[in-house]
């Protein structure tokens, strides 16, 4: 079955890209009077948004879409972050989007979600600029992954799912963003701006509808943003695909990005937020810029955008576009309808708390902070272990280095630093990410607070060499006793164990520089050089190399992680000393060297036309199709007890599972087939060890030639805590839409005849067992 005829001729082809569509076309469809999209259980928020909309007139209509009152309704108040209300005091400080994800637990990320709603509600904020599901990591340069949930569309989207999912249980709209396709801080304000202040100046698009050579040649002086252009198959299966998972979820808004698609804007493009979100995605919500996304008035209005500039949508603008035509009266009081979409949808209209000023003294954290650190803890990967150094257990001497173990000089927090990036590293604990996703910390526990106060409590002996700068001892190993000889090599002298920190950072504004630090580690290498028992405990906001020492003899363990929030130290500290077994995976495939990654993906400093030529292969896919070994691949992480997998799966499949097209109709989240269940996988594992322990059980899919897909793909995982002797049966569910792909022919999801060949393991190369599905 195919979509509606507008968008059939929206999703034209031009030499194999996309070409996006003039913000002037039609866009009946979109419109939530249409009835194009059935609503479902959203269909009560939209009568009462109907009649509200109906009291107001068009002045009041006007005022309501550039975020100012109208009639009986205040403006909707809206803030960053997913990590907690920015700017704000007596907030938790949550692990950071990175983080969460690589805790590979849906039940954990829901309920950081409900937790944290419940803190914006108590502030009186009804929507939350959160879940970042782009950048999702094309690029391991990428300086904003750190907020988002990894490189793989099925994981990103399952997780944040279940966050907007627990933001709305506390009763808060959520605004995924950014939409779409833009995976790049540099140029995304354009080549004269992007890397000093938020600029100005940047043009209407005027360029849409010139071809791609043109766009190229022009873009060399240009203070446009950049412009993406990627293929059909790769943009629905890759990019939009966590979008359909959010939008099922319930989220009530989405941010349009900075940067162009094919030239237009991304907040002026029709065809991505019109036919592809409003329409394919059955997004009932408004659609919102990012700074300095909005670029006209009509070409935003017309192109898909619900709320924005009140000085570009002014009354004088609003109302010509109304009276000749180039606006008409059913779009404005659809962009008033989707304002308030969410609003009805959450029951916000009843009771919900007054605004509150950041300084206020309101505190509803209750015990969050117990919660932030336990999803902290789960979410470290344990990469290394030799002749189980860790936990740390009956140590008398231990030593600990680097920056990261200590606070900043000043703090908690770090300034609100956006458009100019973040250096590579920070010099002292690093707990959150840079720019709009950044903590508002009320406190931070380190690793040297903890490690402190155990010494005092366990009686081991402490030293510390609280820098990266890395020095030997000019004669040899320190004296007897206490006397230290102040150099790297005399702190780690007669140490039973050496833990070396260290971080990654970066944030909103800029791309990274580098996926290793050469002074830290040389501060491992110094360290390892005369300790035999050198733990290494990295943070970071992206994939951070770990070559350059992790096959020395005394490197015994690793430990890996994202930004971890207020309760970072203490997290560090459980899984250190092993009050929690680790049981994280990674979410990102770390490399053996730079030129392991897809070198098409390199920031590009001055060229503002992209082509996404590698398709679908990113991350592991990429590693999986070029057949190259990484460290350590997609999903790994080892845990402090054993788990062994039966060799046989179970798969058994539904009457619903048939080749063809999804012909359901079309409703919140696509069409209403896609999440139909036709097919169950079930799995045993035992934890064969000594210790209660966590396993993160993962399906992949290798699907029929025919497909044109990666080797194999993310399908499912589930996370399940077995006893020592016992064992646990895990389900997987597979959905129409695990199995389907796009077809760029006929414009919609299809599952392929074939055989389907179902994996499930500990990671994306450690498959225990398989069967096939047929269809």
């Amino acid at each position: 079955m195919r979509l509606p005829s507008t968008i059939s001729v929206l999703w034209a082809l031009h030499q194999g890209w996309l070409v996006s569509a003039d913000a002037s076309a039609n866009y009946t469809d979109y419109l939530l009077s249409s009835g194009t999209v059935k609503l479902g259980e959203w269909q009560d928020a939209y009568d009462k948004a109907a009649a509200f909309v109906q009291s107001l007139n068009t002045s009041e209509k006007v005022s309501f879409i550039g975020a100012g009152d109208a009639g009986n309704m205040s403006a909707l108040k809206m803030l960053d972050s997913s990590t907690n209300p920015l700017t704000y005091f007596f907030v938790t400080t949550w692990p950071a989007g990175l983080a969460m994800s690589m805790t590979w637990d849906k039940e954990a990320i829901r309920g950081q979600g409900s937790a944290l709603g419940t803190e914006y509600r108590g502030k009186g904020i009804n929507l939350a600029y959160a879940p970042t599901l782009q950048p999702l990591g094309r690029s391991a340069w990428g300086g904003r992954t750190g907020e988002t949930y990894g490189p793989d569309s099925y994981l990103a989207g399952a997780m944040a799912g279940q966050f907007v999912k627990g933001m709305a249980d506390s009763g808060v709209v959520t605004s995924a963003k950014h939409f779409i396709l833009n995976e790049f801080e540099t140029n995304r304000m354009g080549t004269t701006s992007s890397s000093g202040g938020m600029g100005g100046g940047m043009g209407g698009g005027s360029n849409s509808s010139a071809p791609p050579s043109k766009r190229a040649e022009d873009s060399s002086s240009s203070d446009e943003s950049y412009s993406v252009q990627i293929d059909d198959k790769a943009f629905h299966e890759t990019y939009l695909a966590p979008f359909y998972d959010v939008v099922k979820s319930g989220v009530g808004g989405v941010m349009c990005a900075m940067n162009r698609i094919n030239g237009t804007y991304s907040c002026e493009s029709q065809q991505a937020l019109g036919t592809y979100l409003k329409v394919e995605a059955g997004f009932p919500g408004l659609v919102h810029a990012d700074v300095g996304g909005q670029k006209t008035a009509l070409g935003s209005a017309n192109g898909g955008m619900d709320l924005g500039s009140s000085s570009t949508w002014s009354e004088s603008t609003i109302t010509a576009a109304l009276s000749n035509g180039s606006l008409t009266e059913a779009r404005l009081d659809d962009m008033v309808i989707r304002n308030v979409m969410g609003y009805y949808h959450l029951g916000q209209d009843e009771g919900y708390p007054s605004y509150a000023e950041p300084t206020a003294h309101v505190d509803n954290r209750g015990n969050h902070s117990a919660y932030a650190r336990s999803y902290a803890a789960d979410s470290l990967v344990l990469l290394k272990n030799t002749n189980n150094a860790l936990p740390l257990k009956d140590k008398k001497s231990i030593s600990i280095f680097g920056y990261h173990a200590a606070p900043r000089y000043v703090g908690a927090n770090t300034a609100l630093s956006v458009y100019d990036g973040e250096p590579p590293t920070m010099q002292g604990h690093m707990s959150v990410v840079g720019g709009s996703a950044m903590g508002s910390l009320a406190y931070l526990s380190t690793p040297f607070q903890l490690f402190n106060q155990r010494a005092a409590s366990d009686g081991f002996m402490l030293r510390w060499w609280l820098t990266d700068e890395s020095t030997n001892s000019s004669s040899g190993m320190s004296g007897s006793g206490t006397e230290l000889t102040e150099s790297t090599t005399g702190v780690a002298d007669l140490s039973d164990a050496c833990v070396v920190f260290l971080n990654a950072w970066a944030g909103e504004g800029a791309d990274r520089s580098e996926l290793r630090n050469a002074t830290q580690d040389t501060l491992v290498t110094t360290v390892a050089d005369v300790c035999n028992n050198t733990i290494v405990v990295i943070n970071t906001i992206g994939p951070r190399l770990v070559d350059a020492w992790i096959e020395h003899e005394n490197v015994t363990g690793v430990i890996y992680g994202g930004p971890l929030g207020q309760e970072s130290g203490n997290a560090i500290d459980d899984v250190l000393f092993g009050a929690v077994n680790p049981s994280g995976k990674l979410v990102h495939t770390i490399a053996k060297n730079e030129s392991d990654y897809d070198q098409g993906t390199l920031v590009q400093e001055t060229n503002l036309l992209l082509n996404y030529t590698e398709g679908n292969y990113i991350d592991y896919k990429y590693f999986d199709q070029q057949n190259i070994t990484p460290r350590y691949e997609f999903g790994y992480g080892l845990s402090y007890t054993t788990f062994e997998y039966d060799s046989a799966i179970t798969v058994a499949s539904t009457s619903n599972l048939t080749s063809g097209y999804a012909t359901g109709d079309l409703a919140i989240g696509g069409r209403e087939d896609l999440w139909d269940v036709v097919a169950t996988v079930e799995a045993t594992i035992s934890n064969t060890g000594s210790l209660a322990g966590a396993e993160v059980a993962q399906l992949y899919v290798a699907f029929p030639e025919a497909a044109d897909e990666p080797v194999r793909q993310l399908r499912g995982f589930e996370k399940v805590t077995i006893q020592p002797g016992d064992q646990a049966t895990v389900v997987f569910s597979l959905r129409r839409r695990d199995l389907s792909v796009w077809d760029t022919v006929a414009q919609n999801w299809k599952v392929e005849s074939g055989d389907y060949t179902i994996s499930v393991g500990a990671s994306s190369r450690d498959l225990k067992a398989e069967a096939t599905l047929s269809v």
